[in-house]
């Protein structure tokens, strides 16, 4: 039996009822862009979001299903929105009496830090151990890593509210995340996952290597980020193990940071993916890894034949595989030269920084973006005058980075205090105040209430960070 979609049925029959909409929004569902018709607000029958019993609820219903999760609640304002909701419930069940602190791994994104201006929060932070450091993305965190953090924090007497992990990371690195949940469940702490970039990983065939199947508490997924959902769609998803299940605090922690006038496109959208994903999903999912597993061994043969001293295409079992991303110092550029050069062959990526290039498939993309880029480095490879040499290693200014940082106040105080842009090269010594960072990837390189060192400006340099702001 196909899987319903109760809020796309309903919009659509109201589109052509032709009722006349004395009520917003104020296009009156007159076509400027084309889709007006279709953009209606909570009137009677179309449900409300934060307080769902209708249609949203039914949808909700399928989407839970599919994910297998205790239960999935949309947001049409991306993981932004579900990040801070999630850790508003973690928060919920903090132990009494002491100011809550939460264990998170180094790369998260700056969604985090304005979570914990809002919610008055400390952060301890997860930093990779000096032989995984080299990248602002990446932090990978081991069992006996995060176990002794545990230990540490108890130590002091301090139970942190929550781990929170962000995995997939930016260049496609994951989390051990079974090994590190029974972790989390040894010391009684939930696990909480940004799964920002891997909402079709319940899907891939041959199991789910989602963060709820595979032992997180909470977790969020941005539907739009690598499933066919218009941008903003994303899914809060509990598991058994979610501190806090009773509806209505979820949703009103949803309601506490989102619009009370959420965009019905992008719930129709929510609710048409639940039928695309129950239609034969996972064998698309499965023939489009199967593309990019064999166009990374191209690549790696081209750059090989082509005398480059690394692999091209970064490849590992851990990673995840819808991400292909170019260390494009295999062809001795930097990766926002190799990103232009790409470019000029009509291929935008997702993200590039001084080593990566970042693109992002689905089985939406054509074959011919990968015969394009297939071509496209076979070019680039045929230009290179003689094998590039090895880059330096990188991983040292991110040691000294972790040493250096510290936090001189909290980051809710630095965000609300009065502050100042200044250049980042004149910053040494200054106290960061709002993390000015670029989306993508929006992982801060000093925190909100970290005094900026010596490390940090030696970053800022590297990613082209030119104006900082901090506290007056």
């Amino acid at each position: 039996m196909s899987m319903t979609t109760p809020i796309v049925d309903f919009v659509q029959n109201y589109a052509k009822s032709g009722t006349s909409r004395l009520h917003m929004p104020g296009h009156k569902g007159q076509a400027l862009l084309g889709f007006e018709g279709l953009d209606i607000t909570e009137i009677r029958g179309a449900d409300e979001l934060y307080e769902a019993d209708g249609i949203i609820a039914q949808s909700e219903a399928n989407a839970t299903r599919l994910f297998g999760t205790a239960h999935t609640y949309y947001s049409t304002e991306g993981s932004s929105q579900c990040i801070r909701a999630m850790l508003c419930l973690a928060m919920q069940a903090a132990p009494a009496g002491q100011r809550p602190v939460l264990l998170a791994a180094r790369n998260a994104h700056k969604a985090l830090l304005y979570a914990a201006a809002l919610l008055d929060l400390d952060i301890q932070w997860l930093w990779p151990a000096p032989d995984a450091a080299g990248a602002l993305c990446s932090c990978p965190v081991t069992e006996a890593q995060l176990a002794a953090a545990l230990d540490r924090l108890a130590g002091q007497g301090r139970t942190p509210f929550g781990v929170y992990l962000t995995s997939p990371d930016y260049l496609g690195g994951m989390q051990d995340i079974a090994a590190l949940a029974k972790v989390c469940d040894a010391h009684g702490v939930p696990l909480l996952v940004d799964n920002a970039h891997g909402a079709y990983l319940n899907f891939l065939v041959g199991g789910s290597r989602h963060p709820i199947a595979l032992g997180a508490a909470m977790c969020c997924d941005s539907g739009h980020k690598t499933l066919p959902v218009l941008t903003g769609g994303a899914y809060l998803h509990l598991g058994p193990k979610a501190p806090v299940q009773e509806e209505t605090a979820v949703r009103n922690a949803l309601a506490l940071f989102g619009s009370t006038s959420p965009s019905y496109l992008i719930l129709q959208s929510l609710d048409r993916c639940n039928r695309y994903l129950s239609e034969g999903y996972p064998l698309r999912l499965y023939s489009c890894c199967g593309q990019l597993a064999r166009m990374r061994r191209v690549l790696n043969e081209q750059a090989a034949a082509a005398g480059c001293p690394l692999p091209l295409a970064v490849d590992a079992p851990a990673r995840e595989p819808l991400k292909l991303t170019l260390d494009a110092a295999a062809l001795g550029m930097t990766g926002t030269a190799l990103a232009e050069a790409l470019r000029q062959d009509r291929i935008e990526c997702e993200y590039a920084d001084p080593r990566y290039v970042v693109l992002m498939f689905t089985p939406e993309n054509p074959a011919q973006d990968y015969e394009r880029l297939e071509a496209a480095v076979a070019r680039l490879c045929a230009a290179l005058p003689s094998a590039p040499a090895l880059p330096e290693p990188e991983a040292d200014v991110f040691t000294e980075l972790a040493a250096e940082a510290a936090p001189v106040c909290t980051v809710r105080q630095a965000v609300f205090a009065p502050q100042e842009v200044v250049p980042a090269e004149t910053a040494l010594g200054r106290v960061c105040a709002m993390p000015t960072v670029s989306c993508p990837p929006a992982i801060p390189i000093v925190v909100s209430g970290e005094r900026i060192g010596p490390a940090a400006l030696k970053l800022f340099a590297r990613y082209g960070i030119k104006n900082v702001a901090v506290l007056k």
